[in-house]
């Protein structure tokens, strides 16, 4: 199994669309790390650019991430990658968390990225 996670620096990024890179972890039989590497994230938002086609011919089945738009939620769930959101802290530890069923989805989405409030200093939603 391989889980993609936000990042930026060593931590979940809170926004899935503007996240410095994803950190991609391979997971063994028993739970255990068994590599990790990164991959930039591309420029702009995260349901608009090929991230998630990337991520699932890399083998991607879960997304651990902040929070995210409903478009790029549904754009992931079509690639037939889980998303859980909600996720916050070092990155290795939130993925333990999340092998050994200590975390789940929040249910929550970005319904302000819509609307212009956390586009991170875009004027419109194209942009965003």
């Amino acid at each position: 199994m391989k889980i993609a996670i936000s990042t930026r620096g060593n931590v979940i990024d809170n926004h899935f669309g503007h996240c410095e890179y994803y950190t991609i972890l391979t997971i063994g039989q028993d739970k255990q790390i068994l590599n990790s590497e990164t991959i930039p994230s591309p420029q702009g938002c995260g349901c608009k650019s090929n991230i998630a086609g990337v991520l699932e011919n890399l083998g991607v089945s879960v997304m651990l991430a902040g929070n995210m738009g409903q478009g790029a939620l549904n754009v992931l769930t079509a690639h037939h990658i889980k998303v859980i959101r909600g996720c916050s802290g070092n990155v290795l530890d939130v993925a333990t968390d999340y092998l050994y069923g200590k975390i789940a989805d929040s249910g929550i989405s970005c319904t302000t990225h819509e609307h212009h409030h956390e586009c991170h200093g875009h004027n419109n939603v194209e942009q965003c």
